[in-house]
């Protein structure tokens, strides 16, 4: 396991969100187009198996129960390799939405192209978009790297700070997890 870092020379704030068209756990297909009319975006890059995603998963449903009715959508995507790491394949992918009671979308990113357009090198990695798919924060979940208890809930702040239509002060450090497991 490597801990990673976000890449933020990449995509920069006010970019667009590239599109896609990848397969959901819950059996429909998905392209970025169906998430129009949200006020805002959640995409998190995230896996089964990575031991800095999996605490983040409650934080996760909570962000989506908290503030899915103010506008937000909030779609997880695993763009890791399976054949190395099958604990990430799409069946395993499926049963952790199930046994987790994920309440958020979970899509498969076979191909990896999403996880390379938007500049994603590690899980979880967490881009907040607007309505018009317009980056506006790409920061960490929160100041703990596993499972240890948080203390500042940035990327929670972040989102309330957005929709509450206010300028978003929170700090934008660097998401840090495990590196994605590309094919070669």
């Amino acid at each position: 396991m490597v801990l990673m870092g976000s890449d933020y020379e990449h995509m920069k704030h006010g970019e667009i969100a590239p599109n896609f068209t990848i397969p959901a756990t819950d059996g429909k297909i998905y392209s970025l187009k169906d998430f129009k009319g949200a006020k805002a975006l959640l995409i998190v890059f995230m896996c089964n198996h990575c031991p800095y995603v999996i605490p983040k998963i409650a934080e996760l449903k909570r962000i989506t129960m908290d503030y899915k009715d103010k506008g937000l959508v909030v779609v997880g995507i695993n763009p890791n390799e399976d054949k190395n790491y099958p604990e990430d394949s799409f069946e395993n992918m499926q049963k952790l939405v199930e046994e987790e009671d994920i309440n958020f979308v979970y899509l498969r990113d076979e191909s990896q192209e999403i996880a390379k357009t938007y500049g994603a090198v590690c899980t979880p990695d967490p881009f907040l978009f607007d309505s018009d798919f317009k980056l506006v924060f790409h920061g960490r979940i929160d100041d703990t790297h596993g499972s240890s208890p948080a203390n500042d809930h940035e990327l929670y702040r972040a989102i309330g700070e957005f929709l509450e239509n206010k300028e978003i002060k929170v700090e934008e450090k660097e998401s840090m997890g495990c590196s994605i497991k590309w094919k070669y």
